[in-house]
């Protein structure tokens, strides 16, 4: 076999593996567009809120936070808002308590970001503890550190047939074909895809479309030390970027595995909720765009090996939070290629097996 480890997919998953995996063996990336990370990885929201998620997502980003804190110049204080209308209270709380918010006055919300509406803003909170992500640094540094310990990453190079050998796998990508011991799916939004074409049972994985747009910063404000906001239930949500804002319907569309593009009419929509809690219409777009967020059945990543095909490795269902968790979901999956134990329960791990699957 060429390879011990062929990882499929240059997004946040397969690269923040790779850059663990290539010091145990020879690897390969294969990544089917031109650069890495340029499907859900390069149109994140870039947020690392550890309480932010179900349950097994927030497991994942805790015992991720030494490692990000690690990382220099990764990440930077940003912080996140609820802010409530009228008759929004139930899930205004839900809101408080998964993000371990404090309720502040509308007086205070307005001093933090002075385009809240007073009159539309019912209630509101925050937290501290979240912070900006550059997930372009962070990609290219696991990609640095991959090709540094000897791994190899080749880009344009659709898989179009995986073929199981004695011990291993044959892979067409592109117009190559490789071989390897371990097969890692790492493909997003195509993974079940993947596993297909591996004659692997798919697991169901769902691509679920989300749409953003960049609109100049309202009033002219200096928005660099705004939190990102939320509305209540998070209908909507808002983040400064680059001297400008994203705002994003957080729509959740089932979609097939494509390059993205934003849903004018539900972009629209979204953006109608965020006018209503602030006093600066949105009267220009800088730019908008999509990405699709993979979920699972039980929207928990799967992380494991297959148990019909043992050398075959899920590692994908991230569900939007694939940057957030990936110190720790590496580190887990890194562990399970290697045989060596890891840090997180058994429970978590059985959790997030694809043995759950059967």
């Amino acid at each position: 076999m060429d390879f011990d480890y062929i990882i499929i997919g240059g997004g946040i998953a397969g690269l923040s593996l790779g850059a663990k995996l290539a010091g145990a063996g020879s690897l390969l990336l294969i990544e089917r567009e031109t650069n890495l990370g340029y499907h859900a990885s390069g149109r994140s929201a870039a947020l690392y809120e550890p309480n932010y998620g179900p349950p097994e997502i927030v497991a994942l980003s805790s015992e991720s936070s030494d490692a990000f804190h690690a990382m220099a110049g990764i990440l930077t204080p940003r912080g996140v808002m609820s802010v409530a209308g009228e008759g929004q209270d139930a899930l205004f709380g839900q809101d408080v308590d998964a993000m371990d918010m404090q309720e502040i006055s509308i007086d205070e919300a307005c001093h933090i970001v002075p385009i809240l509406n007073p009159k539309a803003v019912w209630r509101a909170a925050r937290a501290d503890h979240a912070w900006d992500i550059d997930t372009d640094l962070l990609l290219q540094g696991h990609a640095a550190t991959l090709r540094a310990l000897g791994g190899q990453v080749v880009t344009k190079a659709n898989v179009t047939a995986i073929t199981p050998q004695l011990g291993g796998w044959t892979i067409q990508a592109g117009d190559q074909t490789y071989s390897g011991k371990m097969l890692i799916n790492a493909a997003g939004a195509w993974a079940d895809q993947i596993a297909t074409l591996a004659g692997v049972n798919p697991i169901g994985i769902q691509p679920l479309r989300r749409s953003m747009a960049r609109i100049p910063a309202p009033g002219n404000h200096d928005v660099s030390g705004w939190p990102m906001m939320f509305g209540a239930g998070e209908t909507w949500y808002a983040k400064p970027d680059a001297g400008a804002l994203i705002v994003s319907p957080a729509d959740a569309d089932l979609v097939e595995p494509q390059d993205a593009w934003a849903d004018d009419m539900v972009l629209a929509e979204g953006i109608a909720r965020y006018e209503a809690m602030v006093t600066s219409p949105v009267t220009q777009l800088l730019a908008n765009w999509a990405g699709l967020r993979s979920f699972t059945p039980d929207h928990v990543p799967v992380i494991g090996h297959d148990l019909m095909q043992p050398n075959f490795f899920w590692l994908a269902g991230q569900g939007g939070y694939g940057f957030q968790t990936s110190p720790a979901a590496s580190e887990l999956a890194f562990n399970l290629l290697t045989w060596q134990p890891s840090n997180l329960s058994r429970p978590l791990i059985m959790k997030l097996s694809p043995l759950r699957f059967l």
